[in-house]
């Protein structure tokens, strides 16, 4: 019997750090480590193993014989990043892969089929694959619009073309779909590991706004991203996007860059940022405030606001479903706020691979409404994504309307009811 599916939060903004200088307590923060560097690469092949054992059975629910891909390197295509070894990095010379149906001449052939060559030797080689395969639609990653289905260099097609001929190129296609379900889908085993990941992001946030990591009037929020970025080696682990850290104030909107402020006491912090590690990556936005001498506790304006924003989370959770698209979802969300008088921007996407994935988005902060193609690809399962969003909020205390942005990430859990 089937169960309903739905998106589950790995964990839930429900508080804002808060931070002083005299009155926090002592506390160790105990992280609980990764595996080591080698084992993790261990983890990563097996998975790497079991995900492409997947690319017959998703060449054949595509509608495609074969999926062909050319690179060199520093030239490599999108998807190389997501079939390639862990201890591999940038391909080698020109590297070719056919990935095949597994069926007729080419069963119990290696898949993909590799070619390693700078010599030219490759293209009789592949085309006498080819003839005795004779697949009747291949796969070639030449989309305009999404960059998971459209990797292949120029420079690679015009190359390819000239090597096989228009009898072979008149086969070619263009799914989008297939290098979008390839490298979004997610196993079972990786929630675990994902899951690590998050705990320790929670806990360096929990550091990094600590007595142990600021003074206020001398820390400045850049020094504050250095201190992650550092804090990240002695974990191993590393980052696809540099610890931005703001003095949250409304020209800090979106926050790409961060801020160099002087961090005082009474500031309002935003921090977003995300870690790398066993092939895999997180995004996550968090608040926090510095306490004044003799506060205990933020504000309740801010905590309203915060709500404000955790509201926005549960209404986007419950929506969501598999096979709706990025607007579907995005606009039963802001009629769904309207109805509650909550007023704010959503802007998530998918997560894994990358930092922002292969998949539907739902919002961008320049498209609040709706956004051409990538919004109108359906949620696929087995999945994660960073619920990425800020609620409105006034504050009397500063008599100005603050945006209380946060991201959390979430995972399809298949087994909870509804």
């Amino acid at each position: 019997m089937l169960s309903f599916i739905t998106w589950i939060l790995l964990l839930l903004s429900c508080n804002l750090l808060t931070y002083s200088a005299s009155a926090l307590r002592e506390t160790t923060i105990r992280y609980k480590p990764l595996p080591s560097l080698r084992e993790q690469a261990r983890i990563r092949d097996h998975w790497l193993k079991e995900r492409i054992s997947r690319i017959p059975s998703l060449l054949n629910k595509h509608g495609v014989d074969a999926w062909l891909m050319s690179q060199r390197e520093h030239a490599e295509d999108t998807i190389w990043w997501s079939i390639k070894n862990a201890t591999d990095y940038d391909a080698h010379r020109r590297t070719v892969l056919l990935f095949h149906t597994n069926e007729s001449a080419l069963e119990g052939y290696p898949n993909p089929i590799k070619w390693v060559d700078n010599t030219g030797q490759v293209w009789p080689e592949l085309l006498r694959v080819l003839e005795d395969f004779n697949p009747r639609r291949i796969a070639i990653n030449v989309d305009r619009n999404i960059a998971f289905a459209g990797g292949l260099h120029v420079g690679e097609y015009d190359t390819t073309a000239q090597a096989l001929g228009p009898e072979w190129m008149h086969r070619m296609v263009n799914v989008p779909l297939l290098g979008i379900e390839y490298v979004t889908t997610k196993l079972e085993t990786q929630l675990k590991y994902y899951r690590d990941m998050q705990d320790i992001v929670w806990l360096m946030m929990e550091e990094g706004f600590s007595r142990h990591t600021i003074n206020p009037g001398v820390t400045t929020t850049e020094d504050l991203g250095w201190w992650y970025r550092e804090k990240m080696l002695t974990l191993n682990l590393t980052t696809w996007n540099h610890p931005r850290i703001s003095v949250l104030t409304e020209e800090s909107f979106p926050g790409w860059s961060g801020t160099d402020d002087i961090i005082q006491e009474g500031d309002l912090l935003h921090i977003d940022w995300g870690i790398t590690a066993m092939g895999m990556n997180t995004d996550t936005q968090h608040m926090a405030y510095v306490l004044r001498d003799g506060e205990t506790d933020a504000p309740d304006s801010l905590k309203q606001g915060l709500k404000k924003a955790n509201r926005m989370q549960d209404i986007h959770l419950d929506i969501m479903r598999a096979g709706m698209t990025g607007n579907e979802v995005l606009e039963n969300c802001l009629a769904q706020m309207k109805i509650e008088g909550i007023e704010g921007q959503i802007y998530s996407h998918p997560i894994g691979d990358w930092g922002h994935d292969a998949g539907a988005v739902i919002g961008f902060t320049n498209l609040p409404e709706h956004v051409p193609i990538l919004g109108e690809l359906a949620i696929l399962p087995d999945t994660y994504y960073s619920i990425e969003l800020y609620a409105y909020h006034f504050v009397p205390e500063r008599n100005e309307t603050i945006r209380f942005r946060i991201e959390e990430n979430a995972y399809w859990d298949k087994e909870t009811e509804r």
